[in-house]
């Protein structure tokens, strides 16, 4: 029983130490430094200035993190119904016996395979470009001069043009969760419904859809902590200085923590890493909503 013991601690020894480096140690910092005024995130703790709770007070006051909170739950909320309800759509047809599913499957994923700095890049300089930008082309094809005129990068334009080209790099990903979970629906039972008189629509409301609520969950726990780590796109669409327009808190948490020319000229760490705790509840409260609300347990494949 003893050398049972002794296996069971050498096995676990490594991974518990691991844990408590890789993961618990930088939540208790973080949690830690959030608590106090930190000039530079590499300071000792000797140099550090207690303040208690005012980096959090001084965030909810402060009107550019509650634009950049308001960005970013309308990125969650907008970009999440455009995302889910798209990338559901392509992963019910190539789930459907569609002719060459693989290629189609591999042209939809494909933009998750560039990263995401040569992605933005492209939208910037070839789609949105008002000179010679893609989307200017097809608007004066279609005879939509007027239209193709849009400065799409200009300050009143940026965030949904921002919007649209961050949804287009997350469906192919979202796609694939979907299909995953369709994939694990026994074909009998749709078999069993055709024979009872099912329509296609029918069959995809009142059995692909309650089949999908686990899966469900999980795509919107990704997106969320996606949404919540939504950066690059944000730097990339904006100027050199903060642009309040595209500005989201992660962006915002950088700026205090390493500055920013002239948008930030008091840097502050602590201030910092009470804005990733902050973003932290936030994915556990929509995670703890999600699991309150959405039962699977019931549900048989």
């Amino acid at each position: 029983m003893k050398k049972n013991k002794g296996m069971i601690v050498g096995f676990l020894a490594p991974a518990v130490i691991i844990f408590l480096i890789v993961f618990l140690y930088p939540i208790v910092r973080t949690v830690m430094m959030s608590l106090y005024k930190i000039e530079a995130v590499t300071d000792t703790m000797d140099l550090w200035t207690f303040v208690g709770v005012q980096n959090y007070q001084k965030l909810f006051t402060t009107a550019i993190f509650k634009t950049a909170m308001m960005n970013i739950v309308k990125i969650w909320l907008i970009g999440g119904i455009i995302v889910m309800v798209v990338s559901l759509f392509f992963g019910v047809i190539l789930t459907s016996g569609i002719r060459g599913k693989k290629f189609f499957r591999a042209i939809i994923y494909l933009p998750n395979i560039v990263s995401a700095v040569a992605l933005a890049t492209m939208w910037l300089q070839y789609v949105y470009s008002p000179k010679f930008g893609l989307l200017k082309s097809v608007l004066n094809a279609l005879g939509l001069h007027k239209l193709a005129q849009t400065q799409w990068t200009a300050p009143e334009n940026v965030f949904w043009a921002l919007l649209l080209a961050y949804c287009f790099g997350m469906i192919g990903y979202h796609m694939l969760i979907w299909m995953s979970g369709i994939e694990r629906i026994s074909p009998d039972l749709y078999e069993a419904a055709t024979i009872d008189g099912a329509n296609k629509p029918q069959q995809f409301r009142y059995m692909t859809l309650p089949l999908l609520k686990g899966v469900f969950k999980t795509n919107i726990t990704m997106w969320t902590v996606s949404t919540a780590a939504f950066f690059v796109w944000s730097q990339l669409f904006s100027s050199v200085t903060a642009n309040r327009a595209t500005i989201v808190p992660v962006q915002y948490m950088y700026m205090q923590i390493f500055g920013a020319g002239n948008a930030v000229t008091e840097r502050n760490a602590g201030y910092g890493a009470a804005i990733g705790i902050i973003l932290c509840l936030c994915v556990v409260l929509v995670f703890t909503v999600c699991n309150k609300f959405i039962k699977d347990d019931d549900l048989e494949f």
